[in-house]
C-alpha cells in the first residue's frame, strides 16, 4: 500500500486549559505570517467532539481536534508524498510534532497548552487506499511500528486499529515511556 493523505493526531495534556476559540485568532496570525501558506480559518466549535479549528493550506491542514472528546492537534497532510511509506510517516509526524511545538510557544497560550509526545493516532484519510480491515492493517502494521519505535526512542509500543469499519483506517499508538515534544523530534531524526 503506497501510504498517501495520512492524518496524525497527538493529544493535548490538559484539554481545557485554553478555549478553543482562542486558536481562531492565533492561525489568523500564521496566515498573516506566511506569503500564501495558509488560506483560511474554518471554526466548528459548535460542534460537540468535532473538528474544532481548522487551519486551511493547499499542501495540509492544521487543526485542534476533538473527536472523540479528546483535544489534540491533526496534521493532515493533503499533497502527495514521495519516498517509502516509513519515509511519509516520518515525515507527517514530524510536521504535526513540529506544529505542537509552535503552538506551545505561541505567546498568548505559553505555560497553558502542553502536548504529549507519547501517544498518536495516525489515520489514512482515504477509503479507496486503505479499507478499515485488518488485511490492511497487517499492510501498514509493520511500517508504523518501525516508525513509531524510532518516535519513541526503542521503547515498547502498543498498536491498535480502530475495529469500527465505518471508520476510517486508523492506528492507535501509545507507550509508557516518558518523552517530550524536542525528544520525538530528534528521534525522528536518527536514520
Amino acid at each position: 500500500m503506497d501510504l498517501q493523505k495520512l492524518n496524525v493526531k497527538l493529544f493535548v495534556e490538559q484539554p481545557n486549559s485554553v478555549p478553543l476559540t482562542d486558536f481562531i485568532e492565533i492561525f489568523h496570525s500564521w496566515i498573516q505570517a506566511t506569503d500564501g501558506v495558509y488560506h483560511d480559518v474554518a471554526d466548528y466549535s459548535h460542534m460537540q467532539a468535532g473538528p474544532g479549528i481548522v487551519l486551511v493550506a493547499s499542501a495540509a491542514h492544521v487543526s485542534i481536534d476533538e473527536s472523540g472528546n479528546r483535544r489534540g492537534l491533526v496534521f493532515s497532510q493533503k499533497a502527495r508524498l514521495t519516498g517509502s511509506n516509513q519515509e511519509k510517516l516520518r515525515a507527517v509526524l514530524r510536521a504535526a510534532l513540529e506544529n505542537c511545538r509552535k503552538l506551545e510557544a505561541e505567546p498568548a497560550l505559553r505555560g497553558k497548552l502542553r502536548f504529549a509526545a507519547n501517544e498518536a493516532v495516525i489515520s489514512l484519510n482515504d477509503r479507496l487506499l486503505g479499507v478499515n480491515s485488518p488485511e490492511s492493517f497487517d499492510e501498514i502494521k509493520g511500517d508504523v511500528e518501525t516508525v513509531v519505535r524510532q518516535l519513541f526512542g526503542g521503547a515498547q509500543v502498543s498498536l491498535e486499529r480502530d475495529g469500527d469499519a465505518r471508520q476510517r483506517l486508523s492506528v492507535h499508538v501509545k507507550t509508557s515511556a516518558s518523552t517530550d515534544l524536542t525528544q520525538a523530534l530528534n528521534n525522528l531524526s536518527r536514520n
